[in-house]
């Protein structure tokens, strides 16, 4: 009986694993059936056009591609070394009482809805960047072709400095948590070799974590690819490809949402589960590339201990 009840706990706790993998299939093949005709209409011309026009059935990605890609590169250049700042005074300089305080109030940006930053991007950045923030970036750095063109307020730069405040709570949190799981061995070894505190922090803890590190920065990226609300409420929605950083631009999380209840014809609606399933897929193995850098750190430690 007692083994039965085992293998009954077992099978059931295997169902629920083996769910997840279930799901994801799941959400695969229904994205990948509904993509089937636009793919098998264009074909690789889907992800090479640069022409997003619905009224001519005419369906190319690149803009809207060019758009995600850029919004969540420069987001990640803007939460990185602030996260990793973050992360640092944590956990090697900050007093234990100042860690309780400023940790959690990091880790709350996570728990506020993404349309409350739209709105704070609206009211509140946008006037700012259009007013103030742009011109002065246009008139220091004009010379470059990504500061170049006039300050709408609106498009690619708001939308990467809404997602770098939303990433930044994740990549603190995990580079304090990597940082912290450093050995103290490490610490001591290099400070007992005369290295001074900064270089204790490059030298032992930094390049120890390096690997969990640069996963933070991958879970961040699957983070900025995929937001949808604040990202749409920002960015100006018109699927075009510039040089300019202040020009309007499209990710593929704000198409869906703007046009999937308006598409009424086949390849319309197929297009935008192409659309989703490249953002799936995209998300997907960012996301598991992530999972296996910061794993990495796990078979250090133990060979430590």
């Amino acid at each position: 009986m007692f083994r039965g009840t085992d293998r009954l706990f077992i099978r059931l706790i295997g169902c629920a694993a083996l769910s997840a993998i279930g799901v994801q299939l799941a959400m695969a093949l229904f994205l990948g059936h509904g993509a089937f005709p636009i793919l098998a209409h264009a074909g690789w011309g889907f992800l090479t056009d640069s022409v997003w026009n619905p009224v001519l059935d005419h369906f190319g990605a690149l803009p809207i591609l060019y758009g995600t890609v850029l919004s969540a590169l420069l987001a990640l250049c803007l939460a990185a070394p602030l996260g990793f700042g973050i992360a640092i005074f944590l956990a090697e300089l900050a007093p234990r009482w100042l860690r309780a305080v400023v940790g959690p109030l990091v880790e709350l940006l996570a728990a506020i809805p993404s349309v409350i930053y739209g709105l704070w991007g609206i009211f509140v950045l946008i006037p700012w960047l259009r007013d103030s923030g742009e011109p002065h970036l246009i008139r220091a750095l004009g010379f470059l072709p990504l500061f170049r063109g006039p300050a709408y307020g609106i498009g690619l730069f708001a939308a990467g400095v809404i997602l770098a405040i939303m990433i930044l709570p994740i990549i603190t949190a995990l580079s304090r948590d990597v940082l912290l799981a450093v050995p103290n061995t490490q610490r001591e070894a290099a400070l007992a070799l005369g290295a001074t505190r900064w270089e204790m922090i490059r030298i032992a803890v930094l390049r120890y974590g390096r690997s969990g590190l640069l996963g933070a920065v991958f879970l961040g990226l699957g983070r900025a690819l995929g937001e949808t609300m604040a990202v749409t409420m920002v960015i100006g929605n018109r699927p075009d490809i510039t040089a300019s950083l202040f020009a309007p631009a499209q990710t593929m999380a704000s198409l869906l949402a703007n046009e999937f209840a308006e598409a009424t014809g086949e390849l319309h609606r197929s297009a935008l589960f192409a659309v989703g399933l490249l953002l799936f897929v995209v998300t997907l193995g960012i996301n598991a590339l992530a999972r296996v850098m910061v794993h990495r750190l796990v078979p250090q430690r133990r060979s430590v201990a």
